[in-house]
């Protein structure tokens, strides 16, 4: 038995003789990314590639800097100081081995409550060569009917008047960018790591259209100088757990606050286009494109798509973790025929990928018994995730003549979801999104108006209007309103396959 050491600095060499831990120099490393959007994915991916790449060639040019820009962020912040910014990454591989990993690539971390100069300061110096984001779709301030900036946004009215008071992602951003053009520094790259198609993109569409009501004159240096590259990331990372903190005090005698769990594999695809250096990323295993479109797409249409599939007929039907759905044949056999049927017809060719096998893949990693991914997390923001994940396969199938039973036997259970909170058996269900009121409202008023849910054209578009959509939606959601024997209407679909 270990005696417990809290995990700090000053104690790696102790903890070395029980874990893999940092064995280059953290104090040399100067803070050449600025992370905004601390959680545990990013822990888990980006902080990760760094940290080996640090391992591996001890670049002291790269370390991350971490900034939380919600009073929400105080417990990561509050956490990582109290560890010397040091946590332990539990990559849980299927067969029941854990790798246990003290990462160091994190070397401080801003909250802008606390110090917002501080926050543009640490953008502007002049090590800084990336800002990246993880700062889920709601972030990025669109409005998802129109795809285009929200001025409406309370904080981004208040930027607009007050460009030296910043709240928002774009407020940070313009006011050091500012900064480095006024010092004659070169930008650095906006690189996001979210799951929006085209990340990048969107990002400098965003700020762009920020910027022209902003500073029109800051705006044009901008499109001129900063790079956004698109890019790809994967890796399952669920919520972190008290079993996961108790595991590493029990069996290394680790005492770290906040964990992170991950499954074993790992992919980031990236557009080569930075506007000043980046890390050599390729000597880890990244990949680096001229086009990451068809990666991107391949990835939210199968493995984002698939775990939705999971998580809101699952939630349905009473399963809590998305390998629980997976060791019930019928709910494994569905979500194949999902990304067999519908979603691959609708890809693009991927250079370089095996899409039978990256599908196989996607089934092993779904069913990791020791990842134990919650329903409940995949179904979180859902009215964020399926417009981007689901929808837009649904919308092509329909174009092409292809199937649409699947997608749409989702949807109708959404709806059910949506309106009544509660499983088959009547437990309830807890629904996280921003969206739950406007989603409960349209889906109460099914047994009246079949079609009220999906005249939620924010979410929807104008599929209430395709007759072959609405036949169907409409047989499936009055299905499940009389007996949500979700299993039961999954069968019927696999058979007429």
């Amino acid at each position: 038995m270990h005696n417990e050491v809290a995990l700090k600095q000053v104690h790696l060499a102790q903890l070395s003789e029980r874990v893999s831990v940092p064995s280059y120099d953290r104090q040399g490393l100067k803070t050449g990314i600025v992370h905004i959007g601390v959680g545990g994915f990013h822990r888990a991916h980006q902080a990760y590639y760094t940290h080996i790449l640090q391992e591996n060639f001890s670049i002291e040019a790269w370390g991350i800097c971490g900034v939380g820009l919600r009073e929400g962020d105080r417990k990561i912040k509050d956490v990582l100081e109290k560890q010397d910014h040091l946590f332990t990454l539990l990559i849980r591989h299927p067969n029941g081995e854990i790798e246990t990993e003290v990462i160091g690539s994190l070397v401080d971390f801003i909250l802008s409550f606390d110090d917002p100069n501080g926050v543009i300061e640490k953008m502007a110096q002049p090590d800084t060569k990336i800002v990246s984001l993880t700062i889920t779709e709601g972030g990025y301030n669109f409005d998802t009917t129109t795809g285009e900036f929200d001025f409406s946004n309370p904080d981004v009215q208040h930027e607009l008047k007050n460009p030296n008071e910043p709240r928002t992602v774009y407020g940070y951003l313009s006011a050091a960018l500012r900064k480095r053009r006024d010092a004659r520094l070169p930008a650095f790259t906006i690189m996001s790591c979210d799951n929006i198609e085209h990340n990048g993109d969107m990002t400098r569409k965003m700020l762009l259209s920020f910027m022209n009501k902003q500073d029109k004159v800051l705006a044009a240096w901008i499109k001129k100088e900063v790079s956004f590259p698109n890019t790809m990331v994967d890796r399952i990372t669920p919520v972190t757990t008290q079993a996961d903190i108790d595991y590493l005090k029990n069996t290394h005698g680790i005492l770290d606050s906040w964990p992170v769990t991950c499954e074993p594999f790992i992919q980031w695809v990236i557009e080569d286009k930075f506007s000043n250096g980046r890390p050599d990323f390729e000597q880890v295993g990244v990949q680096f494109v001229a086009d990451v479109a068809p990666y991107e797409k391949m990835k939210l249409r199968l493995l984002n798509a698939g775990h939705s599939v999971l998580g809101i007929l699952g939630a349905i039907h009473g399963h809590k973790t998305i390998n629980a759905c997976m060791e019930n044949k019928t709910f494994a056999t569905f979500m194949r025929g999902f990304l067999d049927a519908e979603a691959s017809p609708v890809l693009d060719e991927v250079a370089g990928i095996n899409l039978t096998a990256y599908k196989d893949s996607l089934e092993t990693r779904f069913a990791n018994p020791n990842i134990k991914d919650s329903v409940s997390r995949i179904c979180s923001e859902s009215a964020a995730k399926l417009p981007k994940f689901l929808i837009p396969t649904l919308k092509e199938n329909l174009a092409n003549s292809g199937e649409i039973e699947y997608a749409t036997l989702v949807i109708a259970a959404w709806c059910y979801y949506c309106d009544k909170a509660v499983d088959r058996n009547e437990k309830p269900i807890e629904i996280i999104d921003a969206q739950k009121e406007e989603l409960h409202n349209a889906a109460k008023n099914t047994p009246i108006d079949v079609l009220s849910f999906i005249r939620l054209e924010s979410i929807f578009g104008n599929l209430f209007e395709n007759s072959r959509f609405t036949e169907k939606y409409s047989e499936l959601v009055l299905k499940i309103y009389r007996n949500p024997n979700i299993s039961g209407y999954m069968t019927e679909i696999i058979s007429n396959h």
